[in-house]
């Protein structure tokens, strides 16, 4: 069965004419010490009946411990990883959301590996709003295309 999940992708225009995204690094043992390929939109599986934008704005609560903005949120697209996963994200004008006062929510897994310990550890360890082009480079290679989709439909948006 393929798993399905859910994230938001918030941008906002800069002072200059740049866009910036607002992502998240992925918490626990195995991201601690990568960058590139090791950040996130906020997102997570869908429970059972669960709407998806839905879906969306409760992993963003549950990750960040924030709520998401008050925005208008449309549905950029649905994006396959080369594991299957697939996630729908939306996006939204985050102008004025301050990356902030995060209370980063947590799993527990073994580790180490083998070792019958359980530890905790957070679902992201930061967030923060970058540059769209640099966001693209360090998000999960599968979602690069949902960045790339928001920077054609800014684009066709300026002409």
């Amino acid at each position: 069965m393929v798993t399905q999940s859910a994230g938001i992708l918030l941008y906002r225009l800069d002072g200059g004419g740049g866009v910036s995204a607002f992502v998240a690094h992925m918490g626990g043992p195995y991201w601690a010490s990568k960058d590139e390929g090791a950040w996130s939109v906020p997102k997570g599986e869908l429970e059972d009946g669960e709407e998806t934008l839905d879906a969306a704005k409760r992993e963003f609560r549950e990750e960040l411990g924030v709520a998401p903005p008050e925005a208008d949120y449309a549905e950029l697209g649905t994006f396959a990883y080369s594991s299957g996963k697939r996630v729908t994200v939306f996006v939204a004008d985050g102008a004025g959301f301050e990356a902030e006062g995060f209370v980063f929510g947590e799993f527990e897994m073994e580790w180490p590996p083998r070792s019958g310990r359980t530890a905790s550890f957070p679902e992201v360890d930061r967030a923060e709003w970058m540059p769209l082009d640099r966001a693209r480079e360090r998000v999960v290679k599968g979602q690069r295309p949902a960045f790339d989709r928001l920077a054609e439909l800014l684009s066709a948006a300026d002409t």
